[in-house]
């Protein structure tokens, strides 16, 4: 019993020790139960999917480009078209009916407009990303998508009033020199027939839709902080479900009225590996992408939107060596030492977060011992 209950305060700690600095009262999730194993292994579990998804996802449509698709409206609904799929966790793990704020929930109207605006800027967000993927090689793309993590820190310290401190200043420059290596170099792995100005044009819709996912991420925790009030796995679920919905809904929209539905067909006739894998290569980036958005979540509830974020970013380094493998990119010098950059800073935002988690447990043991002597 009392082994439990230690795990059991272990776990609320490491929930405690990532809430956000305004004190906002997040509702305790029924993952409270777990265990120390069971946790890491949710943990485990949930930066597998992210990773794994976010590295197929993006190899899937380098290779949906590479094999003749052309329609960016396709490529961006794919991204958000198999939310579906998010139906299944919500289902099998309902979340705590507990009430955590006196207050009462926010109306019907008030989460429809913030769900929609969400939502198109994702739409938005997702539209660059594509147009950033069909001119620029996986690895590239990639290593540019890294910089969200400075854009996170940025938008964290003005939106979310996260510290910015020294290390994560370290990082945000580091990260910043990794994306300017990218952009002053020749990339000759790069799709055929991309000129130099689309090269650029690619480079800034990829850098532009890295600062809107951070701008994204950071929205959405101001929508759990004021808004909604509390953070449990049937809120960020549901969050993430209908602004895909919205998404999606633009996305279709865009591929209607921009008439590139009309080339579609012609598209999937003239793809290189046949009709089959042209159909099998957009539904599995769409799977890949829930994937991916599964380990999102999921980190979100059992740790925080921060790590989640982190680990993204993390994922990114992954991509270019399977770029490498699979679509033989060169991994010149400049790549490798952007990467190498992009990894330091990566490091170095990590380590901050362990200081400041160190920080805030030693502050929660003071309090506990504190606690017990009066007691006593």
């Amino acid at each position: 019993m009392s082994l439990h209950k230690a795990e059991s305060d272990w776990w609320r700690d490491s929930q405690e020790s990532i809430l956000p600095k305004d004190e906002t009262v997040i509702e305790q999730t029924q993952f409270v139960k777990l265990g120390r194993c069971q946790w890491w292994f949710m943990v485990a579990l949930n930066i597998f999917f992210l990773i794994v998804g976010q590295a197929a996802a993006v190899l899937l449509g380098r290779f949906y480009y590479d094999q003749g698709g052309n329609s960016k409206w396709m490529a961006t609904l794919v991204q958000t078209a198999a939310f579906p799929v998010l139906l299944i966790p919500l289902y099998f793990i309902p979340s705590s009916k507990d009430p955590s704020t006196s207050s009462g929930p926010p109306s019907i109207k008030v989460l429809a407009l913030i769900y929609f605006a969400l939502g198109v800027l994702l739409a938005c967000d997702n539209m660059l990303y594509s147009v950033g993927l069909l001119y620029l090689s996986a690895s590239t793309y990639s290593l540019i998508c890294a910089t969200q993590l400075a854009f996170n820190a940025v938008f964290s310290y003005f939106i979310n009033s996260q510290k910015f401190t020294v290390l994560i200043l370290n990082s945000v420059i580091i990260v910043s020199f990794s994306a300017a290596l990218i952009a002053v170099s020749d990339d000759s792995s790069g799709p055929a027939g991309v000129s130099k100005w689309k090269h650029i044009l690619g480079f800034i819709c990829t850098l532009g839709a890295s600062a809107i996912y951070s701008l994204l991420l950071s929205l959405m925790q101001l929508t759990f902080q004021k808004v909604l009030k509390k953070e449990t796995f049937s809120v960020v679920l549901e969050m993430q479900i209908y602004t895909a919905l919205v998404a999606s809904c633009a996305a279709t929209v865009g591929l209607f009225a921009s008439g590139e539905w009309r080339t579609l067909h012609g598209e999937m006739e003239k793809f290189g590996e046949g009709r089959v894998s042209y159909v099998m290569t957009l539904v599995w980036t769409a799977v890949a992408w829930q994937v991916c958005s599964v380990g999102v979540v999921g980190l979100i509830f059992v740790v925080s939107s921060l790590f989640s974020n982190v680990i993204s970013t993390l994922s990114l380094a992954v991509t270019p060596i399977a770029a490498v493998i699979i679509f033989h990119d060169k991994m010149d010098g400049v790549k490798i030492i952007a990467m190498l950059l992009a990894i330091w800073g990566f490091a170095t935002y990590i380590y901050q977060n362990y200081l400041d988690d160190s920080k805030v447990r030693r502050r929660q043991t003071g309090v506990r011992e504190s606690h017990n002597d009066s007691s006593a």
